[in-house]
């Protein structure tokens, strides 16, 4: 297995979604698929499966590379920057 990128390596705590909303979906009263949660500011947004795709626009407006998931029973980071995965 390769070695995870220093994006990945630097996450020390897991940051997780304060509530299951998307909430920039929320004020257009728009629908999402799946959340991710910021791991540098702890933003939540929607996935790329979602219409707005809140989580990647952040990534790009930010510069914040490393989102975990916030389903239910998913445990993995994603990497926007080296586009990495890391299961925990």
């Amino acid at each position: 297995m390769p070695d995870v990128c220093q994006h990945l390596a630097s996450v020390q705590s897991l940051k997780t979604a304060p509530e299951y909303v998307c909430p920039e979906c929320v004020a257009r009263n728009e629908t999402w698929v799946h959340l991710r949660v910021c791991q540098e500011c702890g933003h939540v947004g929607c996935c790329d499966s979602s219409k707005n795709k809140h989580a990647t626009k952040h990534f790009h407006r930010s510069g914040h590379a490393v989102v975990a998931s916030a389903e239910p029973g998913e445990q993995w980071l994603w990497c926007y920057e080296d586009e990495q995965m890391v299961k925990y």
